[in-house]
C-alpha cells in the first residue's frame, strides 16, 4: 500500500530492513538482521583474514560502541579500549546519525598501510581522545598468549571460540606439557565467546568421556546435548579458570561444565549471562536473520542467559553499569540468589547458582582505584604505546643482548627516569594537564604497562602477560589457589570458608 499510494517514492528494501530491524528489537537482546556486509563481518572474527583496524562493533542507539580490540591489531597498539564510543572518523561524524553496520565498515576499512583518525568518547574521560590507526592485515589467532608460570603451572590465555580454537589450544598445551606443566590457568577473561561446537571440544579436553557438556532447548528446538569423548588431553592435574563479566556465551558453556563437573576452580567475577542459541536464517539476497531458537543450559540444568524484557535492549546493555551501581562488582555478598536458583555440582554436591552467568568459585573484586585520569588520558592519547615503542625502536639490538628472552627483561629491566621525563613532554605537547599526584598514585602500574609493551614488542604477544599479570588480581588469585593444593581441595569440595578476595 505504501509503494502504491504514498506521497513520494519510495525504496521499499530499505523499509523493508527497517521494518524487520524493529521487530526484532522486541524479541530478545540477541535476535538481530544482518546485510550482507555485516554477515561478512561476522565470520570474519571466527575464521579468516581481513584489511582494517582491528575491532569488532556494534551500533547502539546511533553509537558505535567498540566490543572487543583484537589482539596485536593496529587498534589494540595505539591503545583503542572495548567499551570506547568512536564519535568521529576522519572528522566525520558518525554518531547520533542514522548509519547501518556496512556504511560503518566502509570507513573503517580499507588497504593495509592506509590510516583512518577516529576520535572516541571514552567512560571517565571528559574530553574526546584522538587516534591516528594504521589500517593492516588482521590476524585471527585465538590464542592471546601461553607460557610456563612456574615450573609446574602453565597459562593459556584464549580470546574466542573460532573454527581453529581447539586446534590451537591442543597444540598450546602439548607445547606447556613439554614444559613440564601439570596444572594449568584458562584464562576467558573479557572472552566473548564464539562457535558451541569449539567450546564443547575444549570443555572435552577436560573432561572424561560421555560427560554433559552443554544442551540446548527452545519452544520449536527438542533437546540437544554435546557430551565428551574420549579425547581429553588434560584430565588430570589441577585447573583454574579465569573469568569475568566480558565472559560470555562459549566461555560460559566451558566454565559452566568444568564447575557442574567439579573438575577445577572457576575464579573472577560473574559472567556476562549469555545463554541464548541463534540459528542462522540465510535470506534470498544475501543478508541473514540470527534468530533466538533456544538456551543453553550447564549439565546441572542452570540457564545461563542472564534476565532481559522484551524490548528493553537498552537497559540490557547497561547490565555492567547496573552491577557497578549496585556494588556487586565489589562484593560478592552484594549479590542475592534466590533458592529457586541454586543447584548443586554433580560430583560434590557443591552449591551453584543460575539466573545469569557463572558465578565464580572465588570471588576477585574489580579495583576501582587502580587507575587515575592521568593515567587514562595518557593511555587514551597513545602515550603510553607510542613511548614503549619509541624505546624499542630506538634500542632494540642493545635491549636483545641485554635480555635475550622475556624472564630476563622481566626480572632486570626497570623503566628508567628519562622515560617518565620523555612522557611528560609528550603529554605537554598533546596539551595533557600532568598532575604529580595522580602520577604517583598510578606510576607502578603505568611503568609496568610500559614494561609489558615493550616484551610484546620485543619478544611475542605472550611476552605482554608475562608482564602484565602481576597487576592481574583475577590472576593472581588464581595462581595463588592452583598453588595451594589445600586451598584448591576446599575450595573444589565446597568445605572453605574463604570465597572472596
Amino acid at each position: 500500500m505504501i509503494d502504491r499510494l504514498y506521497v513520494d517514492d519510495v525504496e521499499t528494501s530499505r523499509l523493508t530492513e527497517v521494518a524487520i530491524r524493529a521487530m526484532l528489537l522486541e524479541l530478545d537482546p540477541h535476535s538481530s538482521y544482518l546485510d550482507k556486509e555485516e554477515v561478512k563481518a561476522m565470520n570474519e572474527p571466527l575464521q579468516g583474514n581481513f584489511e582494517g583496524i582491528g575491532i569488532s562493533f556494534n551500533m547502539l542507539t546511533d553509537t558505535l560502541y567498540v566490543m572487543e580490540v583484537i589482539s596485536g591489531g593496529p587498534s589494540q597498539k595505539v591503545g583503542l579500549m572495548p567499551g570506547d564510543k568512536i564519535i568521529y572518523v576522519n572528522d566525520s561524524l558518525i554518531a547520533g546519525i542514522k548509519m547501518n553496520n556496512q556504511d560503518v565498515i566502509k570507513k573503517l576499512r580499507g588497504p593495509k598501510g592506509t590510516t583512518v583518525d577516529v576520535k572516541v568518547l571514552r567512560r571517565g574521560t571528559p574530553q574526546l581522545l584522538e587516534f591516528r590507526i594504521v589500517r593492516d592485515k588482521i590476524p585471527i589467532y585465538s590464542i592471546d598468549a601461553s607460557y610456563m608460570v612456574d615450573k609446574q603451572t602453565g597459562y593459556i590465555r584464549l580470546s574466542r571460540f573460532g573454527i581453529n580454537s581447539s586446534e590451537e589450544f591442543l597444540e598450546a598445551g602439548k607445547a606447556l606439557k613439554a614444559q613440564g606443566m601439570k596444572n594449568l590457568i584458562l584464562d576467558l577473561t573479557g572472552n566473548g565467546g564464539g562457535i558451541l561446537q569449539t567450546a564443547s571440544d575444549i570443555a572435552d579436553q577436560f573432561l572424561g568421556a560421555g560427560k554433559l557438556v552443554v544442551y540446548t532447548e527452545g519452544r520449536n528446538q527438542p533437546r540437544q546435548e554435546l557430551r565428551t569423548t574420549s579425547a581429553g588431553s588434560f584430565e588430570d592435574g589441577r585447573l583454574v579458570i579465569l573469568v569475568d563479566e566480558g565472559s560470555a556465551s562459549a566461555s560460559e558453556i566451558v566454565a559452566g561444565a568444568v564447575q557442574d563437573w567439579d573438575r577445577g576452580i572457576v575464579v573472577g567475577r560473574r559472567t556476562f549471562g549469555k545463554g541464548l542459541v541463534q540459528r542462522q536464517l540465510p535470506l534470498p539476497d544475501g543478508t541473514m536473520i540470527r534468530l533466538t531458537v533456544a538456551r543453553y543450559y550447564t549439565p546441572t540444568g542452570r540457564s545461563i542467559q542472564k534476565p532481559y524484557r522484551e524490548g528493553h535492549i537498552d537497559e540490557y546493555h547497561r547490565d555492567f553499569y547496573n552491577r557497578l551501581q549496585n556494588g556487586e562488582m565489589m562484593h560478592a555478598d552484594s549479590i542475592r540468589f534466590p533458592d529457586s536458583l541454586k543447584f548443586r555440582t554433580l560430583v560434590n554436591g557443591r552449591t551453584v547458582y543460575g539466573g545469569g552467568g557463572i558465578m565464580p568459585d572465588f570471588f576477585v573484586p574489580i579495583d576501582t582505584n587502580a587507575v587515575t585520569d592521568l593515567h587514562r588520558n595518557l593511555i587514551g592519547r597513545g602515550i603510553v604505546n607510542k613511548l614503549a615503542i619509541a624505546e624499542v625502536d630506538m634500542n632494540r639490538q642493545v635491549m636483545l643482548k641485554s635480555y635475550p628472552d622475556v624472564r630476563r627483561f622481566k626480572s632486570d629491566y626497570a623503566i628508567p627516569e628519562s622515560m617518565i621525563d620523555r612522557m611528560k613532554e609528550m603529554a605537554h605537547a598533546e596539551k595533557l594537564e600532568w598532575n604529580d599526584e595522580q602520577f604517583r598514585s598510578s606510576e607502578k602500574l603505568i611503568k609496568l604497562q610500559i614494561k609489558a609493551l615493550m616484551a610484546r614488542d620485543l619478544f611475542d604477544p605472550s611476552a605482554y602477560f608475562v608482564i602484565i599479570n602481576d597487576e592481574n588480581d583475577i590472576f593472581r588469585e588464581g595462581l595463588r589457589i592452583i598453588g595451594n593444593s589445600s586451598l584448591y581441595s576446599k575450595l573444589l569440595k565446597g568445605t572453605s570458608s574463604v570465597a572472596s578476595k
